[in-house]
């Protein structure tokens, strides 16, 4: 438990506030207790994150005065946008706002908590090559960012 809930916090704090983050990560470590063993042994790291970004997201949509925008095609909550206002931020961080959720997503869980593709799959439901492919088409989209905001 040591060794996830701060990554766990952080990860659902990209969806929710800080406090609600905390009460997301325990309701994950309490459903991991009560799992059963052989679905998810050898792979609790994944599923942990997996149920974490569920939780959250259905606890924003139980959210009646919560903003919701369209991106691409996508509802995501406003809420990382006001969270990125309150912070002080590097030049990728704000490049990485710039990001479709999807790419945004996947970048922060490969780069931020180190995650494997096969990983970051097992939590997105998205296939091994599509998470390659997000990566790919993300860390090409930074790169032209960065380079244009010098």
């Amino acid at each position: 438990m040591e060794a996830w809930e701060g990554r766990l916090v952080r990860y659902a704090s990209r969806y929710v506030n800080a406090e609600v983050a905390r009460e997301l990560v325990q309701e994950a470590f309490l459903r991991l207790w009560k799992a059963e063993r052989s679905t998810v042994e050898g792979h609790e790291k994944e599923w942990l994150f997996r149920v974490c970004r569920n939780l959250a997201i259905d606890y924003l949509r139980r959210q009646k005065n919560l903003v919701w925008k369209e991106e691409e095609g996508v509802l995501i909550p406003q809420i990382e946008e006001n969270l990125a206002e309150h912070e002080a931020e590097s030049p990728l961080q704000k490049a990485t706002r710039e990001l479709p959720p999807e790419q945004r997503e996947v970048v922060r869980l490969k780069f931020q908590e180190s995650l494997s593709y096969k990983e970051i799959a097992s939590i997105t439901g998205h296939s091994v090559s599509h998470v390659g492919v997000l990566i790919f088409r993300a860390t090409e989209k930074l790169r032209k960012i960065l380079e244009n905001a010098r």
